[in-house]
């Protein structure tokens, strides 16, 4: 090697590194060479669909989608000794979501920009073409399909039909310095979300976002934004909203603070704000109230398993999968097979108020899962409770519920007998009961019959 040749490609490789930073551009510690990782601009909102031939994928895997970053293309080379006076560098092209036929182009022309800089560096040169003219050079537009047909073949293509507009478009050899390492569409899917996603995440942890929570500007990597909806807040704000959320039980409102946002916050960035023991609870109450939204979902009645249990359609028996108690789903006791179900007075309670607030469909939902019996039971009870409360009174010794229709304010209850008096709801002696109303240190002093007339005209009325 010429000591000329030894200067400029010291000097070459000196200058590129300090233009590129390490991320784009590393230099070989072994032998005079390098790597290149070239990201191309993609314009706003370029679209990408990737399909997969029936040949080589039974699955029939596919994806579209708005991509910001594709995959680079890798730049691999080495200087000769004889480089740049007398040859040109020697390299490999490669990338996962061009095909070996592009690849095959850029190769080409990398080659004829060394003839037209014959005896001068050409590292520079090759990294503006392919930064800067790849996708025009390739014909490549949004929207912009890849169709894997099988494997290590790719074949590319504009959705508007366009060939490639190159000399060596449809060339039957492909450039042995061309490699395309993908072999799957599935492969190829998953490499391309996941480089997109890193590159999305690392450009926005350097900018600059204004929280709407406390006013604050702070670096991305400090903060959390929605995906749907693209809001931004400091970790450190929304951290806080969602331990009162959470601690609340309200684990469905971990949604976006903006008012009216319906954007919600992934488990990640959840279990990434409020820590591993604070998001336990969050998972244990959000499944929990998943399942109580749904109707075919019970579970064991005894206090210390409470085990989910899926219910047979139709049917009413429950079987615990931790405990193994069988149960009747509507009653919770023990399964009774066809005999009615022994529903608690507090329970109907319950069922009634559920009935009457519920749309017709919620009322046939009922229907179904207690029978229109136990419903009807329900009702009628509920009401029998609402009218006795209004219209009778307990008797103060056997709590037999009394109506009074008419006569005087002393009264014998019908089931022990006893003397009571039906304004203040004493008992009475048995051998004087009257004495209560003509006795001057009683409250009911000459109330024998008072009110007789008043509760005559509420009857009428």
């Amino acid at each position: 090697m010429s000591t000329e040749d030894r200067e400029a490609q010291e000097d070459e490789l000196l200058a590129l590194a300090s233009i590129f930073p390490e991320e784009e551009f590393r230099k070989s510690e072994t032998v005079p060479g390098g790597e290149f990782r070239v990201c191309l601009d993609l314009p706003p909102n370029f679209t990408i669909t990737v399909k997969a031939g029936s040949a080589t994928n039974a699955f029939n895997e596919s994806f579209e989608g708005i991509v910001s970053f594709l995959p680079p293309i890798i730049l691999n080379f080495e200087l000769p000794p004889g480089y740049p006076s007398t040859g040109p560098p020697i390299f490999t092209l490669s990338c996962k979501w061009l095909s070996a036929n592009q690849l095959s182009q850029l190769c080409q022309h990398l080659d004829d920009l060394c003839e037209e800089l014959k005896g001068c560096v050409v590292l520079f040169a090759w990294m503006q073409f392919l930064k800067e003219e790849t996708l025009e050079y390739l014909n490549i537009n949004s929207p912009y399909e890849l169709q894997v047909d099988g494997i290590g073949t790719q074949i590319m293509k504009n959705l508007s039909g366009k060939s490639a507009n190159c000399s060596t478009a449809g060339m039957a050899v492909l450039d042995q310095r061309a490699i395309q390492d993908i072999d799957t569409a599935s492969a190829l899917i998953r490499c391309i979300l996941n480089f997109n996603e890193v590159q999305e995440k690392k450009c926005f942890d350097s900018k600059l976002y204004m929280c709407n929570i406390c006013f604050s500007e702070k670096l991305g990597s400090e903060c959390t934004y929605f995906k749907d909806c693209q809001h931004v807040y400091c970790n450190s704000c929304l951290k806080d909203y969602f331990i009162i959320q959470i601690n609340d039980g309200q684990v469905h409102a971990l949604n976006c603070p903006e008012p009216k946002c319906s954007s919600v916050a992934t488990p990640a960035q959840v279990k990434d704000l409020v820590g591993e023991q604070l998001f336990s609870r969050y998972d244990r109450l959000l499944l929990q109230s998943s399942l109580d939204l749904m109707a075919d979902v019970v579970y064991c009645p005894r206090p210390s398993c409470q085990t989910p249990v899926m219910q047979e359609p139709g049917g009413t028996m429950g079987i615990c999968s931790s405990c193994k108690y069988a149960f009747c789903t509507i009653c919770k006791m023990t399964y009774h097979g066809v005999s009615p179900c022994k529903v608690t007075a507090e329970k109907l309670i319950l069922l009634h108020d559920e009935y009457l607030e519920s749309d017709e469909e919620g009322k046939r939902f009922l229907e179904k899962r207690y029978g229109k019996s136990v419903i009807q039971k329900a009702v009628e009870e509920v009401e029998s409770k609402e009218w006795l409360k209004r219209y009778s009174k307990s008797c103060p010794r056997c709590g037999t519920n009394i109506q009074k229709i008419d006569g005087c304010n002393k009264m014998i209850c019908s089931g022990c007998n006893q003397y009571f008096c039906w304004l203040c709801m004493s008992t009475l002696s048995r051998t004087n009961p009257y004495d209560h109303f003509s006795n001057p240190s009683s409250e009911c002093f000459n109330k024998l019959v008072l009110n007789i007339e008043m509760d005559e005209e509420e009857d009428d009325d």
